[in-house]
């Protein structure tokens, strides 16, 4: 496998956004484990785009509705630390990139549709769920796990490990 090299600008900026974004997805996920009255509830009933009918099939079904709030909490627990500390770092990343343009296919920022939820403003196409999915596929594609994280850590250990038993 080829190693990348960045200049230190370059890492120090990627390594800046893949904190910036990790926290971002850690704190979304805490805030709803310590909010026991949390559920995606609300949010499904908003959808109004091609995901209406499953969020619709989710909320029908209590059972479902309450594995997909234990699911999305913990997910974006797990995505947003493997991001910052760069455990399993691609597979956080894209996790998290799915995950994300999952809400963004639930209630884009299209003509037409009006949600009564609060929104981060006046967006037509592109919102903040948009920009973080391209973010966290540009951090997948240039890893830094490899050079700072605990990817980095255990791929050291293991090539370390495998030149002794040589």
């Amino acid at each position: 496998m080829r190693e990348t090299s960045f200049t230190k600008v370059q890492l120090s900026s990627l390594l800046l956004l893949r904190f910036l974004v990790g926290w971002h997805i850690l704190y979304e996920g805490a805030a709803k484990v310590i909010n026991p009255q949390w559920t995606s509830l609300d949010f499904l009933e908003e959808s109004q785009w091609i995901l209406s009918g499953f969020s619709n099939w989710i909320i029908s079904n209590p059972n479902v509705l309450s594995a997909v709030d234990f699911l999305n909490t913990w997910g974006l627990v797990a995505i947003g630390l493997g991001i910052i500390t760069g455990l399993f770092f691609k597979a956080a990343a894209l996790a998290g990139a799915l995950l994300i343009f999952i809400y963004y296919l639930n209630s884009p920022p299209l003509i037409g549709m009006e949600y009564a939820l609060p929104s981060d403003g006046h967006n037509l196409v592109v919102d903040k769920n948009l920009i973080e999915v391209a973010a966290l596929i540009i951090l997948a594609l240039f890893s830094t796990s490899k050079i700072f994280g605990l990817d980095a850590f255990i791929s050291n250990f293991k090539r370390k490990d495998k030149l002794l038993n040589e």
